[in-house]
This record gives C-alpha cells, sequence and structure tokens, in this order.
C-alpha cells in the first residue's frame, strides 16, 4: 500500500460513523426584483470610474482615438466600423509584449451583474483569450443589454463553471496601507463600456458549454 493509499484508508475509516452533512439554510438573494438594471450597472460602473457609453453608434467616436486596437479572432465586423487605425487580431496569439504595445483592446462579454457592478468575461464569442484584457492599458468592452443581470447568483446560472472565467469590477486598482489608489497594476487602467441595445445587437450565438477551452 502506497502512502497516498493509506492516507486515504485512514480519512474513511475516521469518517465512517460521521453524522450527515447539515444543510444550512442559505438566506441571500437568488433573484434580483424588477428595476432597472441598465441603470443600477451604470451607477455601479460609474462609481468604480468606468467610462459608460450608450449605443454601438459611440463605438467610431471611441475608437477615432485608439491608432493599434487589439481584438478577438471573431469580433463582430460592426464594431470596427469606420475604424481606421492598425488593427491587430490575436490569431496567431498576439505575444505579451505586442498586447502591451497596443493602445485598446475591444471585446465583448458574457454577462454584467448590476448589482456589483461586475462584467464577467468567459473566453466566448467575441471575447478571446484572458491575457487579451489583462495587459493592453485600455479595456473597451461591449455589453448587450440581454446580458444584464442582477444579483451574482444569476450570473452564475448563466455561467459554464468549467470556463475560465474573467471578473471585472472596474479599472484596475489598489492601494496601500495609507489608502493611496494605484490603477493599472493588475489589469486595464481605463475600463469603457459601451451599453448596446439587444435588439440591435449584432453578435454571435454563445456556444454550448462543451465547445469553451479551457486552456485559455
Amino acid at each position: 500500500m502506497s502512502a497516498r493509499e493509506e492516507i486515504l484508508a485512514r480519512l474513511r475509516t475516521a469518517l465512517a460513523d460521521a453524522p450527515p452533512p447539515v444543510e444550512v439554510p442559505r438566506r441571500y438573494r437568488r433573484a434580483a426584483a424588477p428595476s432597472d438594471l441598465v441603470e443600477i450597472l451604470v451607477d455601479r460602473l460609474q462609481d468604480y470610474k468606468a467610462v459608460v457609453h450608450r449605443g454601438i453608434e459611440a463605438l467610431p467616436r471611441i475608437l477615432a482615438e485608439v491608432d493599434r486596437l487589439a481584438v478577438p479572432a471573431d469580433v463582430p465586423p460592426a464594431w470596427l466600423a469606420g475604424f481606421g487605425g492598425r488593427l491587430h487580431p490575436d490569431v496567431p496569439p498576439l505575444s505579451p509584449a505586442e498586447l502591451d504595445s497596443v493602445d485598446a483592446v475591444l471585446t465583448g462579454c458574457a454577462v454584467a451583474i448590476a448589482d456589483t457592478g461586475t462584467i464577467v468575461l468567459d473566453t466566448g464569442p467575441a471575447q478571446g483569450r484572458r491575457v487579451l484584457t489583462l495587459v493592453p492599458d485600455r479595456h473597451i468592452c461591449v455589453v448587450h443589454t440581454d446580458q444584464i443581470v442582477g444579483l451574482v447568483p444569476e450570473a452564475f446560472a448563466r455561467l459554464d463553471p468549467r470556463a475560465p472565467l474573467t471578473w471585472i469590477s472596474g479599472p484596475s486598482a489598489t492601494s496601500d496601507i495609507e489608502l493611496d489608489r494605484v490603477e493599472g497594476v493588475h489589469g486595464p487602467r481605463r475600463l469603457e463600456v459601451v451599453l448596446i441595445q439587444a435588439e440591435t445587437a449584432d453578435r454571435a450565438a454563445v456556444p454550448p458549454p462543451e465547445q469553451i477551452d479551457p486552456s485559455y
């Protein structure tokens, strides 16, 4: 018997007469009350110092400020309409040095949580690899209104737990013991969110969980 097998055997013996687990009641909210989730999300994002734009027509104006733009391979063409700068699709994968040299990255998201002002990426359609949104200093993220939920449990219900998830609550920021805020330490210094009405959205269908590559 190996050391591993011996340890597991001892654990099984010790737990043989253990009482059944006790179910702990969970009284936290699992669904948001009917309200304007868009406005709540906007309020939280702005409180985090993110910049919020409304409508796909805002994208050309935002991208006019960008010279070098990194994008996932499957970025919707409508998002790039009128862009005259240098486009850097992540195919083949851009190196960390190349990602660090771009002015911004443009992606979509998987879900947005109004109550916490959080945007979640799962490497699904129009999102690309995790590193794609962690290295560039500016992240421009398109959020469709039908991707907005009220609470965290509602977001988990839409996500595949096997996917690599990136949770974004405002620009990357931290502070030291004296509460001096420093931005851009763990990710983009600037976060801009473009809200697009679901009925006018131009995006690919979300793939089933088995198509999500957990290696990202």
